[in-house]
């Protein structure tokens, strides 16, 4: 399997079960945008396993799952992420990983702490998330993981790059790869998912044209 195979497979999911549509849609910043991007429908066991085995692929193929010894969920769309890609790397590749994710607030009794899972000194992590649109989200839970000790983050693997820009000029993935030095990869860019959905004749290239606009107004730079 090479890493097109990967992206034309998993744009194709994205559209059939919905979680990348095409259109008008206000989003909290108040832009108005031509796609939205939403991982909460799934939400049933066959879309789970397929999520779980397609961040499995691209851990693998994008040479990541080498790189650490624990894959994070940040609460709460990042938890049914990182476990269903861990069974999927166990399932697929024989690869066993760790997995820990985070409460929104601290328990006070039982085993405590804001961190479930087994997370210990020296660790290096991997967060697994859906997108990243400011990079906000993700800085808290540096913040969580720091207070653990001596751990690093080895990257970030969403599965759908917005392309949009953060707090400043950039992308926000290469924002917080500028600022934190921590690499954010992607399964898909949108792009990808919208060219998916071009060649199935889900979209026309008056669709393709509005996005481009978009992200001509409210895109980041690269570099």
């Amino acid at each position: 399997m090479s890493v097109d195979s990967l992206k034309s497979e998993f744009s194709r999911f994205l559209l059939e079960i919905g979680a990348v549509k095409f259109g008008s849609f206000k989003l909290k910043s108040g832009r108005i945008s031509p796609y939205f991007v939403n991982l909460g429908v799934v939400s049933e066991g066959g879309s789970i396993w397929r999520l779980g085995e397609f961040y499995a692929r691209a851990l693998v193929e994008l040479g990541l799952v080498s790189e650490v010894d624990v894959l994070f969920g940040p609460s709460y769309k990042g938890i049914p992420i990182v476990v269903s890609a861990s069974i999927g790397l166990h399932k697929i590749f024989n690869i066993s990983k760790r997995f820990a994710f985070n409460r929104k607030e601290a328990k006070d009794h039982g085993e405590g702490g804001l961190i479930i899972g087994r997370l210990g000194e020296g660790d290096k992590i991997g967060i697994l998330d859906d997108v990243m649109t400011t990079g906000k989200t993700k800085e808290e839970i540096l913040s969580v993981l720091s207070s653990i000790g001596n751990v690093k983050i080895a990257f970030v693997l969403i599965a759908v790059d917005r392309l949009e820009r953060g707090e400043t000029e950039y992308m926000a993935t290469v924002e917080f790869h500028r600022r934190y030095g921590i690499p954010v990869k992607s399964i898909v860019t949108v792009l990808d998912v919208a060219k998916a959905a071009l060649e199935s004749g889900s979209i026309t290239m008056k669709d393709m044209e509005a996005i481009s606009s978009y992200l001509k107004t409210y895109g980041g730079k690269t570099h």
